[in-house]
Order: structure tokens, then sequence, then C-alpha cells
């Protein structure tokens, strides 16, 4: 989780996973036609490598099922391809979805709804999963998607450069801070120790951080038609103006893309750092002191930027039982394997793995998992999600008031124009 963009991650595109290689090689059912799984995911990098290590030992627990496991680029890229062969019925039958896109994807015409029955018989119910989350991935009284994670916007911090400034508790942790005045007193008391900035982040497209201020403000952004902005002014400015003190007061840099915000934190440069928490095993290999926590609740709800990665059915023309059933038990496995999947920083949305001691045992991976319930999803639209065009107005609008090129009423009017234009275009899919 999943900024996650093509900066973040390698691109592959079309590449067939080595677990789809080896089950070309399996056995199919005695007695039947077999079962295939043809699987289209967007992970590349750690992410990637670690789909492939946990395909593997699927292919080797199923012989019984022919599996392909197909790589596709991240963001616009797969989901255009997605949306083709869905549209033609032609579709794989298992892909990787955002839970943000959920809806804007067009559930019933380019999805076809999950089995519940085939569910419970893999032993997946309701109860196995948040009910928000759960809630979520229901469109019209029908499920859609299967929720395998969550990845919230959290809080990285160097626990020597932390332990210098004061900010760690005798258990070695992080102490929380809540409030305006803690938050900015905890960055001060960073950038004292480091000489240069207190945070990384990415200023390029700073949505995530601006979403987590305004959900933490208990802003709203469209009516319940979906149909309508209803942005609080008052409320998006105010965290906007907050993002530019961070700046103007040196305690993050005025500017920075993706790769700066990951190598500020590595250097030492900054001893905290904003983002999505799939970059842990970036930290694990760099052999740095780090530990991760919860993003500070700056205003008064606790609510954290983020996503899930679900799985669904693309739609196809003629969808064979066999298959289906064969998807489901897929779907089945890797939820009730997905401590493997959270060693990459994702939390596990099964809530049995969440309580295993594989998964509690993971540090820091473990350490954030609290928020969770409080996750706060993209607004539902076509245009928004993850990589979706909404982030990427919102980077081009809220990335001046870092730079002092824009202010944040400026800033704040070119993201609404945006918003509104994409309103009146209508969902290409």
């Amino acid at each position: 989780m999943t900024v996650p963009h093509p900066s973040r991650r390698t691109l592959l595109a079309g590449a067939l996973g080595l677990a789809g290689a080896a089950a070309l090689n399996g056995c199919g059912s005695v007695g039947g036609p077999e079962a295939r799984v043809r699987e289209w995911n967007l992970f590349g990098g750690g992410d990637g490598a670690r789909l492939l290590q946990i395909h593997d030992k699927f292919v080797a627990e199923h012989q019984d099922i022919v599996f392909e496991a197909h790589t596709l680029a991240w963001g616009p890229p797969f989901y255009t391809k997605l949306a083709m062969s869905a549209a033609g019925g032609r579709a794989p039958e298992v892909a990787t979805l955002h839970l943000s896109r959920l809806k804007g994807f067009s559930p019933g015409t380019m999805l076809d709804p999950i089995p519940l029955d085939l569910l419970a018989k893999a032993g997946i119910t309701e109860q196995d999963f948040l009910p928000e989350t759960w809630q979520r991935c229901q469109v019209d009284g029908q499920l859609y998607a299967v929720p395998l994670d969550q990845h919230p916007f959290v809080l990285y911090y160097n626990t020597e450069i932390c332990q210098k400034a004061g900010l760690l508790g005798p258990d070695g942790r992080i102490k929380p801070v809540k409030g305006v005045d803690a938050f900015f007193e905890m960055l001060k008391a960073v950038k004292d120790v480091t000489g240069k900035f207190a945070a990384s982040v990415e200023t390029t497209n700073p949505w995530r951080l601006w979403w987590t201020l305004y959900g933490q403000l208990g802003g709203e952004f469209f009516d319940e038609s979906g149909q309508q902005l209803v942005l609080d002014d008052a409320k998006a400015l105010e965290a906007l103006q907050l993002m530019a003190k961070l700046a103007t007061d040196g305690l993050t840099p005025k500017s920075a893309d993706y790769p700066a915000l990951v190598a500020q934190f590595s250097n030492g440069d900054a001893g905290l750092s904003f983002n999505g928490e799939w970059e842990v095993t970036t930290y694990q290999a760099a052999k740095m002191p780090f530990s991760m926590a919860p993003f500070p609740v700056v205003y008064d709800v606790p609510k954290f930027a983020g996503d899930s990665h679900t799985f669904v059915l693309p739609h196809q023309a003629n969808r064979r039982d066999a298959d289906t059933a064969a998807t489901v038990e897929y779907i089945a496995w890797m939820l009730k394997n997905s401590a493997d999947w959270a060693a990459g920083g994702h939390i596990p949305a099964y809530q049995p793995v969440i309580a295993s001691q594989e998964y509690l045992a993971l540090k820091p991976q473990a350490e954030y998992r609290s928020v969770a319930p409080d996750v706060l999803y993209d607004p539902d639209a076509w245009f928004s999600g993850s990589g979706a065009q909404l982030q990427n107005e919102a980077g081009a609008a809220f990335s001046g008031v870092y730079s002092g090129a824009s202010t944040p009423r400026q800033a704040l009017d070119q993201f609404k124009a945006a918003t509104r234009k994409l309103l009146d275009t209508p969902s290409p899919v």
C-alpha cells in the first residue's frame, strides 16, 4: 500500500509471476476439467517480490489448480487494461483493486459479485473483518470485493534521533502527541537534533497529509449523492495553513519528490517521516534505527488517510463454476496466510491474523495496527482513489503551498475548480 505511484514502485508490465510459471506445469483435478485461476496485480518492488514467494507457496499446496500470476504497471495502466478486459468479458478470474476505486469501477458491469456461499465454505465470513471495511466492499447489497489489507498514513521515526530529542518513553517507543501545539513541539525538538529537517514529506503530492488533517478536522468532501462538492473551506484552509507553516518554519522541505522523502529519512536529514507504511522493508534493508507509530491526532478526530488492497472478480462472459470455486479458494488462502503479506507493512484485513502471534511478533509492522478502524478512504468518485486523477489535481494545487508559489487560499480555489470540472465529466467506465 500502498504516495503509491510509479516513482516508488518498479513497474513490471505484463510479467508472468514465477508462481504462475510453476503452476502451468502442475496437474489438474482428476476426473474433471482443470480449474484455472489467472490473477492480475499491480505489485512491484518489495511487494511484488513478496507476492511471488507467497504465490509459490500457494501453488505448492494446490496442485489441482492451474494458476497464473501477472503483474502489470501500477496505477492508470493497470486499471485501464483491467477495465478493457472486463468490458470485453475476457478478464482474468481475479484481480487486485484498491477499495477506494471500487464504486467508481462500475460494479455489476465491470465486476461480478463474489459468491458468499463459496466464501463461507472456504471458511471466510463477514465476522472476520472490521464492519466498516466489509461495508465498503458492498454495493447495492452485493459483495464485490474481499479486503486483503489496509495501508494507512503513518509516522516513521528514527529511534536514535528521537531519543536525543527526548521523545521516547521508557519502552523505547515514541510518546504519543495530540493537538497542534504538541505536534509542533515534537517537530521542533527533532529539528534541533538533526540541524536540518524534522520530517520528510512528499511536497509534490501531499494529498495524504492534507486528507488526513482535513479528516481529523471532521471535514466532508461530497454530499450523499456524490455529485456535489461540499468542502468546508475553513477546515480545508486550516489544514493547508498548517502544511505551509511546516515549510516556512523549516520543519519540512519546501520541495521534495517521493525519492527525496525516502532519502531524507534514510540519511538522517529528517528524524521523522510522514508516509504510507509500505516503505518499512526499505528502511529495514538499510539497517537504520527506526520504528513506526500511528500518525499523530493533530486535530479532534482520529482519522488517517489510507486504502485497502482487495480481491475482485472482473467480469467474464462465461465464468466457469470450477474456476470460480478455485478462485474463492485462492482468496481464502491468501487471507489466512496474510501474515506473510503483512511483513511488507500492510495491516491484515482478516481479523484472525491480526490476533495471531505471528503478526503481533512483527516489529514495527504491528505497532500501528490500532488505526485500522479509523482509516480514511478517498472520496467515492470515478476520478478518485489510489493513483487516480483527484490525487493528481491535489498535487498540482497543494505543492505550491510548500514552495510558497501559492497561498493556501489560491491552492484551495485551484483544487476546487479542478474537482468541479471532474464532477462535470462523465465517467469513462
